[in-house]
């Protein structure tokens, strides 16, 4: 059987080349080298050790990673016509070396080639060294061309390998300014472990992509961060402000909360959020966003004193759901069109939570949901087993009935009654609203800004005329509503 080597290099100088590997290119029948860009290609040849590259390869090739593949494939068939082969890489051949990931998963079905790893000194071993950091803290290794996918961890070491050029430099800078910020104080270093030739420079991180000494020899080193003022937070940092805020030395108030005591706060967030998104105010919706959030993560960690549960349960437990709910993005059920997705939905969402008939799903919809929502919910869930006017008509007359009903009761004495009839029409008119497809919440909002806007003009008008309202009749005011509504002060006619 046919033996191929795969030697790390280590990161560069003669000291951290070892014994065995020598060995192992001396007497191999052929021994191919990565690449002939490295520091240690000198001394091999004084020790009169004969080799060749893939550095052809590099200038065929599109991309890394058809380099990375192309040479593990004319290395296997390489080994295949020699007993002895040598493959060597730079640093250790199990470091940021994806030719010796994909010779190694090639190779598994081959039952003609032995392959054998010898291990080396890495890069990041010559890193770790040079900027005196210990991992027990913490390191995380992150390519450079990956960083869409591996995320830097603020809290611990982070190096970024593979900083190639200024161009892979520059991309890897607006990705990291995301978790960072431009100004964090980051090092690059290049040509790590190699005594006397190490070049190490602290630099903001907008800085990385306008250093002229970057090469293929350059890592990037991303301290963790030690501070609770930083130029950019995550969710991390988010938890654990509420962590201080309701431990012993934090905020009274943040300390006295209650999951009870924060419904308001929870509701009146969400409504500030919507009046965001109504204005069309993106920079307002961050923002807002943010304070809802800020509710989930209170919640939380009330929870998680308490021991019932914690952020991390809330994220896990909404993974779940949207992976079980989407049964034809994440497994095999075909749904080609929204009302075939929603169907699905609701049915995944009765077997989820046992709603065993329709009145328990009728029940499920929340009490505290605002009426006019909770009304049209309702209805929506009742028609989908059939139990529903045939036409907007039959659901018109229904109004009229209603107001009929609630004629002959309001000049009563009988409270309750007149609430009932009261509650009876608006939930007609909901019915109506349902059949023309206009949500009855956001119809009555409208409404209710453009009662605003009219009204606003009949006090602009009447100071105008040196009048004030509590003067006015109402026959007086009423002309002015009507000139309101023929000056058509309605939203829709706002532009």
């Amino acid at each position: 059987m046919n033996k191929l080597f795969i030697v790390g290099l280590g990161p560069g100088s003669p000291d951290t080349i070892t014994v065995g590997v020598l060995e192992k290119m001396k007497r191999a029948d052929k021994v191919f080298l990565r690449t002939e860009k490295h520091p240690i290609v000198s001394y091999l040849k004084e020790q009169e050790i004969i080799f060749e590259t893939f550095d052809k390869i590099y200038e065929k090739s599109m991309t890394f990673e058809e380099v990375y593949e192309n040479i593990a494939r004319e290395i296997i068939d390489i080994a295949r016509k020699y007993r002895n082969v040598v493959y060597a890489v730079p640093g250790h051949p199990h470091v940021a070396e994806k030719s010796v990931e994909y010779i190694l998963n090639f190779c598994k079905d081959c039952a003609d080639i032995s392959v054998e790893v010898i291990p080396a000194v890495s890069f990041i071993d010559a890193i770790i060294s040079d900027l005196k950091i210990d991992p027990i803290y913490g390191l995380k290794i992150i390519d450079a061309l990956s960083l869409d996918t591996q995320k830097p961890d603020k809290r611990c070491h982070n190096i970024v390998v593979q900083i190639y050029d200024k161009f892979v430099a520059s991309e890897a800078k607006l990705k990291l300014s995301e978790i960072y910020g431009d100004n964090y104080l980051v090092i690059l270093i290049k040509n790590a472990g190699i005594n006397g030739r190490q070049v190490i420079e602290t630099m903001p991180l907008y800085m990385i992509d306008r250093i002229d000494w970057i090469d293929y020899l350059t890592s990037l080193y991303i301290p963790p961060v030690q501070k609770i003022f930083q130029e950019k937070y995550d969710i991390y940092d988010l938890l654990e402000i509420m962590r201080i805020l309701r431990s012993e030395k934090g905020c009274p108030w943040d300390k006295e909360q209650t999951h009870q005591s924060l419904e308001k706060y929870l509701v009146e967030e969400s409504y500030e959020l919507i009046d965001a998104i109504e204005k069309e105010s993106e920079d307002k919706m961050a923002e807002e966003l943010g304070d809802v959030l800020l509710q989930v993560v209170f919640h939380s960690q009330i929870a998680k004193e308490r021991g019932t549960f914690n952020f991390c349960d809330v994220v896990d437990g909404i993974c779940k759901k949207m992976i079980w709910r989407h049964p034809h993005v994440f497994g095999t059920v075909e749904l080609k069109t929204s009302k075939a997705v929603l169907e699905k939905w609701d049915e995944l969402k009765r077997e989820e939570k046992d709603l065993n008939s329709y009145t328990e799903v009728l029940k499920d919809v929340p009490k505290h949901m605002p009426a006019l929502i909770r009304s049209y919910k309702v209805q929506e869930k009742a028609a989908k087993v059939g139990f529903d006017w045939e036409r907007v008509e039959d659901a018109i007359s229904k109004v009229y009935e209603e107001l009929e009903e609630l004629k002959e009761v309001y000049k009563g004495k009988d409270k309750e009654k007149i609430i009932e009839e009261v509650g009876d029409l608006i939930f007609a008119v909901v019915n109506v609203a349902r059949f023309l497809d206009v949500e009855p919440e956001s119809a009555t909002h409208n409404t209710v800004e453009k009662f605003i806007k009219r009204f606003e003009y009949i006090e602009k008008t009447a100071a105008k005329n040196g009048q004030k309202l509590d003067e006015m009749t109402l026959d007086d005011m009423d002309k002015l509503w009507n000139e309101a509504k023929m000056n058509k002060f309605d939203k829709k006619n706002e532009k």
